[in-house]
């Protein structure tokens, strides 16, 4: 049996939410998309659930965290090469996300990232698994 992840993320404007996502070619589940929440889909068993402040708080007593000033959590996104880790980040940019953290680039691995329109701090990776392998094991590691 496959499961699926659900993100839960609370936003303060979901139409700006939308908007950002859709920008960068992502789609929405109508099935679970009103006007407090929007399924945002990355693939056939992740999602993120976009809910409004005061839809989120329904789930917890907890004060939530004004991302802004605080990081409750990094979000990291695969990437299917270096190209698409560039195309996806400068979207996310374009699109009215912030810049977050310097490239990493280490030959077998690059990455960049964004903060989304409501401060979540996304990452974007490419790796090349055999390059990694092959760097590993002439480390020693």
């Amino acid at each position: 049996m496959s499961q699926s992840i659900f993100v839960n993320l609370p936003v303060k404007d979901l139409e700006a939410s939308k908007s950002f996502w859709t920008k960068l070619g992502y789609s929405f589940n109508p099935q679970f998309t009103d006007e407090n929440a929007a399924c945002l889909v990355f693939g056939e068993t992740v999602y993120a659930m976009l809910l409004t402040e005061a839809r989120f708080k329904d789930f917890t007593k907890k004060e939530i965290v004004d991302a802004t000033t605080s990081t409750e959590v990094i979000l990291a996104l695969s990437a299917e090469s270096r190209e698409a880790v560039d195309t996806l980040v400068d979207g996310a940019l374009a699109a009215g996300g912030s810049p977050s953290g310097e490239t990493q680039d280490f030959g077998f691995m690059y990455g960049r990232a964004f903060q989304d329109v409501d401060h979540h701090n996304w990452e974007v990776m490419w790796m090349d698994v055999e390059a990694m392998q092959q760097a590993m094991a002439e480390g020693g590691e």
